[in-house]
């Protein structure tokens, strides 16, 4: 019996089940056998009278946008393949990252502040060889998902949505003048918003099979019994390259225990890891990561997954009326765990964004795609991620990782907040990343030389691309906030568009940031 399966045997909700499940899912992944979608088509006959707006696939996230349309006075249809109510386990956020939740009016101050578990200060950062950086305030934050999805559920209704729960999506037929989407029972509407995660049928259809270029796998517990549980960590690293592969911790005090992830940052080759084997791998080190004894410490919940990255991100559906969004759409960077906090970022963008597409009746391909528009500054984070990693026939020294982070994050410290917090938030700003790039390459010339022929020299130049484009959208940014006033001239189409490109603009410079 392994370590996990003792462990993990007697907790609710059977662990060990779906750790086996999602480790065949990563088999597939790794070795190009996942079975490629058909559940899209195309009917050039009309289909007639629509009964929806806009029907939303995937309920746990997709009720965020869901209550923000129906308020708005649209027709919508939220369906969930099965109950539509959260978990035990808290989502991590900062404050501030919630508050967009209060001013959409999606909840009220009083429903925000009874939707908050828990929440600490300060939090860790820490590699091997280096000193400890403390910051507050991010991902400090514990939301609790049952009370949060049984609020926001009752506010869709209340709005005048319709939940639909126990339907799974199986397929859509997109017509001229709609989508007819089967899910035990047809839902004829003018859009159809996906909202089914990494692993919706529709996006591997529209995928066509693409092996992930990249991959984050993660395991961990909630559990009781640790020697203290007053401050957290946001990414921590004390091993050397294991696996080939880089360890990295977090950990944040929750209301009824200690949450411990052990995540790792690598490419879908077919001799990669196992997340059975990275769960091994977890309780050898949890103890020294924790100074806590295995023995003292009570497992109450099982935390697992991985998490498939595609460069060629955000994804653009090739059929008119549907949009992916969240995970579904690949809007956040590879070095992100995706999920509510990367859906918050966009919210207000996509609520405002989507009810504005169907008032000007722009829901072909081509409009929609200005939802999910080209972000520079997600882009080039992709070398970041292939520097926390290691080939799997790749030799580096064993600490290079640990020691390239150790600089860096002091480097980024000693600039300041202004550099060091949207970064640790998953925003890259121009500024930031410029000063960080030129303080590191004059404090450790040494250092620099040595990641190059790690990340290898066409990455790095597809970064470079990335960087300029980044490097003009910050020079644009500032000139179209200027012209916005412009727009209230052109006609409904056209300022739909021109208001995309303010956002793509904003958000792919990472202006969207806010202390």
């Amino acid at each position: 019996m392994t370590k996990t399966e003792e462990l993990l045997a007697n907790l609710s909700e059977n662990p060990l089940n779906g750790l086996r499940q999602a480790d065949r899912l990563w088999q597939q992944y790794r070795q190009g056998t996942l079975p490629v979608a058909d559940s899209v088509k195309k009917n050039t006959e009309a289909l007639g009278q629509t009964d929806w707006d806009v029907v939303i696939s995937g309920g746990t996230l997709g009720v965020l946008l869901a209550v923000g349309l129906a308020q708005r006075g649209w027709r919508v249809a939220l369906l969930e393949r099965g109950k539509l109510k959260g978990r035990q386990q808290e989502w991590n956020i900062s404050r501030r990252e919630l508050q967009d939740l209060v001013e959409l009016g999606l909840l009220s101050e009083a429903e925000l502040g009874n939707a908050i578990a828990s929440e600490y200060n300060p939090a860790r950062i820490q590699f091997h060889g280096g000193d400890p950086l403390w910051v507050r305030d991010i991902l400090n934050v514990g939301v609790d998902p049952i009370y949060l999805l049984e609020t926001l559920k009752q506010t869709f209704l209340q709005a005048g949505g319709q939940l639909f729960e126990n339907t799974p999506f199986e397929t859509a037929v997109v017509h001229p003048d709609g989508v007819n989407v089967q899910a035990g029972q047809s839902f004829k509407t003018r859009l159809l918003i996906d909202a089914m995660g990494h692993f919706s049928p529709i996006v591997r259809q529209a995928r066509e099979g693409q092996q992930p270029d990249a991959a984050c796998l993660v395991v961990g517990t909630c559990a009781e019994g640790y020697t203290r549980n007053d401050s957290g960590d946001l990414i921590v690293s004390f091993t050397p390259i294991r696996n080939q592969c880089q360890y990295f911790w977090e950990a944040f005090p929750a209301k009824d225990g200690r949450t411990t992830y052990l995540f790792t940052y690598l490419d879908a080759h077919p001799d990669r890891i196992s997340l059975g084997t990275l769960f091994e791998e977890y309780w050898t080190l949890l103890p020294q990561y924790q100074d806590t004894p295995l023995a003292q410490i009570s497992p109450k919940r099982a935390l697992f997954g991985f998490f498939p990255c595609y460069r060629n991100s955000p994804l653009q559906y090739p059929w008119d009326r549907l949009l992916p969004i969240g995970d579904s759409s690949g809007s956040q960077s590879p070095l992100s765990f995706g999920g509510f906090g990367a859906l918050i970022r966009h919210l207000t963008r996509l609520t405002h964004g989507v009810d504005d597409a169907l008032r000007q009746d722009c829901i072909d391909a081509s409009a929609l795609g200005w939802l999910q528009p080209y972000q520079p500054n997600l882009s080039v984070t992709w070398l970041f991620q292939r520097s926390m990693s290691v080939g799997i026939n790749q030799q580096i020294s064993e600490q290079q990782i640990n020691q390239m982070l150790a600089a860096i994050f002091a480097d980024m410290a000693a600039l300041g907040d202004s550099t060091l917090r949207p970064f640790l938030q998953d925003v890259v700003q121009f500024p930031a990343l410029t000063k960080t790039l030129a303080v590191t390459a004059v404090k450790h010339p040494t250092l620099v030389a040595k990641i190059i022929p790690q990340v290898g020299l066409a990455p790095l130049l597809d970064w470079m691309r990335h960087y300029a484009s980044l490097a003009a959208y910050s020079a644009l940014y500032p000139l179209g906030q200027a012209a916005s006033p412009l727009l209230e001239s052109l006609s409904g189409p056209q300022q739909y568009l021109g208001h995309r490109w303010l956002e793509a603009l904003r958000y792919g410079t990472g202006n969207d940031y806010s202390r």
